[in-house]
């Protein structure tokens, strides 16, 4: 991948006369079944653009409550889009049409309208959970015959194909937007793509570069990304036997909370309520000696498994957090 970076051919993006950039995006476009794609720095910066290509102010949103686009992308879609999030709370990030037709306005001038609603898959903080593809389909076509678009957060898209066995062309071809991230599972240092009809990239294109991502000799991050996307989907099954076997690992550890049959992909979040440690002293106890995690909340920590964990740093993982839960106070 530096090596592609090293040698990367070159131009100015803005101008679109960057071939590396080019053919990233010609190639991302292609393998999801869509006219044209749009390389954008990051992933919260592809779900804004997409947001404001396809509402406008004083609209909303319906999303999934714990969702990213709600919860870490710092409000950006009322802050700078001008729409609010409509938030749907569910027990593991998956909506079904039976929770968002319910939060559909009625067409009456007095209320704020709904122009999208945005999905999340895999959904990062329920734990990397899949929707089954005739869901994700079902939704979009009821969201279009009531008149609404439909965005994909599809950071990490390729592991949710990687689980349901199938190509992610397949799997968000119905979505009128999709955003996905080189920079997760796949392995790149920077990077995400936007994917739609011709006439929305152009849309978001000009959107990109209002809100400062037009990049100039950017083929030196799009050879990385073009790297990781033809290499990065064929390893992400042991990214998920990985997370499986941590799983497995923290089920056998007394006091320490996770159902290992609902992880899916490459996200475990287990509960430390019972050990008597908050999150933040239990990730200050294992980072000190090696074990690098992040907090859900006061009890719940996340852990993610990827590229550069193999199956030895996963036994060196769940050896230290015995030790650590074991300690206790």
């Amino acid at each position: 991948m530096r090596r592609a970076m090293a040698e990367a051919e070159v131009g100015d993006d803005v101008y679109i006369e960057d071939p590396t950039v080019n053919r990233l995006q010609e190639r991302a476009a292609e393998m999801f079944g869509r006219e044209a794609g749009l390389f954008v720095p990051s992933g919260s910066m592809g779900n804004l653009v997409s947001i404001m290509a396809q509402t406008e102010r004083g609209q909303e949103v319906i999303c999934e409550a714990a969702g990213h686009i709600y919860n870490y992308e710092m409000a950006s879609m009322a802050a700078l889009a001008g729409v609010l999030p409509r938030v749907i709370p569910t027990s593991d990030g998956i909506m079904t049409w039976e929770q968002i037709a319910p939060a559909i306005r009625e067409k009456v001038y007095t209320r704020p309208q709904t122009a999208l609603v945005s999905l999340e898959n895999t959904h990062n903080m329920a734990g990397g959970t899949v929707y089954p593809t005739r869901l994700a389909h079902a939704i979009c076509d009821k969201a279009h015959d009531a008149g609404l678009k439909v965005h994909l957060d599809g950071a990490r898209v390729f592991n949710a194909a990687v689980h349901v066995g199938q190509s992610v062309g397949e799997i968000t071809k119905k979505f009128d937007s999709v955003q996905f991230c080189f920079s997760k599972g796949l392995g790149a240092p920077v990077g995400s793509m936007i994917v739609g009809k011709k006439d929305f990239i152009e849309h978001c294109r000009v959107i990109r570069k209002m809100l400062g991502g037009g990049m100039r000799q950017v083929g030196v991050l799009a050879a990385a990304a073009a790297v990781a996307l033809e290499e990065g989907p064929k390893r992400l099954y042991m990214d998920h036997d990985n997370a499986q076997l941590l799983a497995q690992g923290l089920a056998n550890i007394s006091r320490v909370g996770i159902q290992p049959e609902r992880v899916q992909t490459n996200i475990v979040i287990f509960d430390i309520g019972e050990t008597g440690l908050l999150s933040s002293e239990f990730l200050k106890r294992i980072a000190a000696r090696g074990v690098l995690a992040g907090p859900v909340d006061g009890r719940r920590v996340r852990m993610v498994t990827h590229l550069d964990v193999d199956r030895g740093d996963i036994e060196q993982a769940l050896k230290v957090i015995g030790e650590v839960v074991g300690q206790g106070f």
